[in-house]
C-alpha cells in the first residue's frame, strides 16, 4: 500500500511543479521584477513549497532566501511578508524550482506508515498559520500540493491574460 501511495503522490505532486515550471518558464522576461504580481507570486508558490517540504521546518532554510517585513510595509504587488531577500531571476527561480522538485520526490519515495503520521510541526514559528499545527506528514503534503495548485491556477490564468498564452495541462509527473 505505502509504494503506491508513494507512486500516486508523487504523480500528482510532481505534476503540479512540473506545471509550475513550464508557467513560469513562458512568462516574458519584462514580468521579472519587484514591480510584477506574476513575479512575487511565483515566489511566494517556492518559499512555501519548500518550507512545507521542511520536516520538521523549525531550523527552515529556503532555497532562495527571503526577508521578513512588517505588515504596514508590504509592497502592493506582494502575496504577503515574505519577501525575497533580492531580485531572483527567472532563472533562479527555476533552480529553485528543480531543487524543491528533487526535495519533494524524495521526501515522498521516503514516506514510511509510521512517518506519514508524524506531526509535522507542533509549535508556532514565524512562518507556520495557526491552521497549519499539528498537520501530520501526509496532511502537510496534500496541503501543500493544494497551495502550489491553487496558485499555478492564478499564475496560468494571468499568463492568459496578459499574453494571450497559457501553459498546457500536466496530468503526469514528467518522469513518474
Amino acid at each position: 500500500m505505502i509504494s503506491h501511495l508513494q507512486k500516486v503522490l508523487w504523480n500528482q505532486f510532481g505534476a503540479s511543479i512540473d506545471m509550475l515550471k513550464d508557467i513560469i518558464a513562458l512568462w516574458p522576461d519584462q514580468y521579472w521584477n519587484l514591480q510584477s504580481k506574476v513575479y512575487y507570486l511565483s515566489y511566494h508558490i517556492l518559499l512555501f513549497l519548500d518550507y512545507y517540504l521542511t520536516i520538521p521546518p523549525t531550523n527552515f532554510k529556503a532555497t532562495l532566501p527571503f526577508k521578513m517585513i512588517s505588515p504596514g510595509n508590504i509592497p502592493a504587488y506582494a502575496v504577503d511578508d515574505l519577501l525575497p531577500a533580492k531580485l531572483y531571476t527567472k532563472k533562479e527561480l527555476l533552480d529553485g524550482l528543480q531543487t524543491c522538485r528533487q526535495k519533494c520526490k524524495q521526501l515522498i519515495f521516503g514516506l514510511t506508515e509510521d512517518n506519514l503520521e508524524q506531526t509535522w510541526i507542533d509549535q508556532r514559528d514565524d512562518i507556520a498559520g495557526s491552521s497549519t499545527l499539528k498537520y501530520s506528514v501526509l496532511e502537510i503534503l496534500l496541503y501543500n500540493l493544494k497551495h502550489v495548485q491553487h496558485h499555478v491556477g492564478q499564475l496560468n490564468l494571468l499568463l492568459r491574460l496578459e499574453t494571450g498564452q497559457a501553459a498546457d495541462w500536466v496530468s503526469d509527473a514528467k518522469d513518474a
